[in-house]
């Protein structure tokens, strides 16, 4: 013979706040907004349309730039309630990106022994023993115009021969 499953009701929680918990979810399930100057010229009361039409910015690309011209030529100018957040995009844009993706450090160390060692030929560089993944020579040379592209100056430098003073 089976057991009989026992059951437990369901009872009603009153020492919880319904209203705090509903508030906490829906700010929990907000999107976390990256950019700093939109996040901080958004109001959590107006619909997303509104924020980015307030802002100067386009909700939808397509209604913002049509493809095909329309008959009626309205143009209707919407009013720009915070300028300050489009000047401060432009500006953060125009600085230089700090970032150098691709490159790690082991990669960084292997490509400045192999250039150290032999300068530009790329088969005497898949025949080291330091190649430990057996690297082809495109393989490696595209390894090294990479390092080339992410450091330019130090590149020039290894491959300058050291005086012996």
């Amino acid at each position: 013979m089976g057991k009989v499953k026992k059951t437990r009701k369901n009872t009603y929680n009153y020492s919880v706040n319904r209203k705090k918990l509903k508030r906490r979810a829906k700010k929990k399930d907000a999107p976390r907004i990256a950019c700093d100057e939109i996040r901080n010229a958004w109001d959590e009361r107006k619909s997303v349309a509104t924020n980015l039409a307030d802002m100067g910015l386009a909700a939808d690309p397509n209604k913002a730039f049509p493809i095909h011209a329309d008959t009626g030529t309205s143009s209707e100018q919407k009013l720009v309630r915070k300028p300050y957040v489009v000047q401060g995009l432009k500006a953060s844009a125009s600085l230089p990106s700090k970032k150098t993706m691709g490159i790690s450090s082991d990669m960084v160390f292997y490509v400045r022994h192999m250039v150290e060692n032999y300068g530009e030929d790329y088969k005497a560089m898949a025949r080291d023993e330091q190649n430990y993944y057996q690297d082809t020579p495109k393989q490696i040379q595209r390894k090294v115009n990479l390092y080339r592209r992410h450091h330019p100056n130090e590149y020039k430098a290894l491959l300058t021969p050291r005086t012996n003073q």
